[in-house]
């Protein structure tokens, strides 16, 4: 999730790099900068969906909370994809030395993920903490890391091709969407099948990640390219979804029964907190509502993270000024890590589910804190303390590149 090699699964980058400063012997890393303001768009989105009001409510704020349904998770896993191509090498792929000391820093990110994701779920708070996920996510995906943009494309589609139907069928196997109780960490069933980001349809983010990262994101001509797949993949995904649900017979009102069955106010915000795919319906994959897994879920959400990082990266690359206004958020994407963990933490130590205090505020309080923070924080250090530590956990294996290996590669 972040564009500094040795950081974590939200890598960040130097102040120079979040200023569009490009460092020494690195023209144009500033361009980067808009993948950490896309981070922080995430990080809000996050913070909208555990803290914030319910999006089905009538009225602005309804509507404002709306799009962060599912969404921002899957732009999380989107850049998770990205943090994996830049640690092995963006654009050209690392061989040799230096690719299996990328692979051995991706799979000690992998271990710090899984490991902390699994004590935030101890913590009991009413949120299924994406890290652990993330984890499995990058051990997943660490074989593809040599492919090119095209494959990566290709796998992607497929798996979200299959993966859905796949997840459907193993349910009687495996049980519908399980929830642990609050406090209980996830298990491997969890991981790949029944939890919150199961990985066998969450994955094709992280590869669709991968295949964006290897593009040339500096030329004008591939930024187009890409905002026009992100628009076709959401029109495909959502537009594709309604239609289906109209034109196939008895399809929506399946859907609607599941829905209400599941406690969900509409088809188009479903939370995490449903009851596997839509219920026991096959008519729920053709449900493009957040989380439901459904093969159109998983194009249409990926469409709109391809449009919000191809537009972060534009309009960072663009205009100096916005840049500049931008730079608070800047600073919490460039530390998304620690801003996840963090969020948290606060919600289990404040118990926000018993507070008196209108969600609006508290999502407000959150999102105000967490950027003087990450601001603040910035002003004085290069990397987030979460991100920082994670770095010291790959330190030694820099430090053996550096002794093994000849500069360059």
């Amino acid at each position: 999730m972040t564009p500094h090699a040795d950081s974590t699964p939200t890598d960040a980058p130097s102040p120079a790099r979040e200023r569009g400063e490009p460092s020494a012997g690195a023209p144009g890393t500033g361009r980067l900068v808009g993948l950490d303001l896309a981070r922080g768009l995430a990080v809000f989105g996050m913070y909208a969906v555990h803290v914030g009001p319910a999006p089905g409510q009538d009225g602005v704020i309804g509507f404002l909370m709306e799009p962060a349904q599912g969404r921002s998770s899957a732009l999380f896993a989107v850049l998770a994809g990205f943090a994996v191509a830049l640690i092995t090498g963006r654009r050209t792929p690392k061989t040799g030395e230096a690719g299996r000391q990328a692979v051995a820093k991706v799979i000690i990110r992998a271990v710090i993920l899984l490991a902390l994701g699994t004590a935030l779920t101890l913590t009991g708070t009413p949120v299924v903490p994406i890290l652990a996920f993330y984890g499995l996510f990058f051990l997943l995906v660490l074989p593809l890391y040599r492919l090119g943009a095209k494959p990566l494309a290709l796998i992607a589609a497929g798996w979200a091709l299959i993966g859905p139907q796949l997840l459907y069928a193993l349910k009687p196997v495996v049980g519908g969407r399980v929830f642990l109780s609050y406090g209980q960490a996830d298990g491997p069933v969890s991981l790949f099948f029944t939890g919150g980001y199961p990985a066998l349809t969450w994955v094709p983010f992280v590869i669709a990640g991968m295949a964006v990262a290897r593009c040339d994101l500096a030329a004008t001509a591939v930024r187009i390219r890409l905002a026009l797949t992100g628009v076709a993949l959401a029109v495909t995904g959502y537009g594709g979804s309604w239609l289906a649900l109209r034109l196939v017979p008895g399809a929506a009102e399946a859907v609607r029964e599941a829905e209400q069955g599941s406690g969900m106010s509409s088809v188009s915000s479903v939370s995490p907190d449903s009851i596997g795919i839509f219920g026991d319906t096959p008519a729920g994959m053709l449900a493009a509502a957040p989380h439901s897994e459904a093969t159109l879920s998983i194009v249409a959400a990926t469409g709109v993270a391809i449009l919000v990082i191809t537009v972060c990266l534009a309009a960072t690359d663009s205009f100096p000024r916005l840049r500049r206004l931008a730079w608070p958020v800047i600073a919490v994407g460039s530390m998304s890590l620690t801003a996840y963990v963090y969020h948290i933490v606060a919600i289990w130590l404040l118990n926000t589910e018993e507070a008196t205090v209108p969600p609006l505020y508290v999502l407000l309080g959150f999102i105000e804190s967490v950027t003087v923070l990450a601001t603040v924080w910035s002003r004085f250090f290069q990397r987030g303390p979460l991100e920082w530590l994670t770095g010291r956990a790959t330190a030694p294996v820099s430090r053996s590149q550096g002794r093994g290996s000849p500069k360059g590669l």
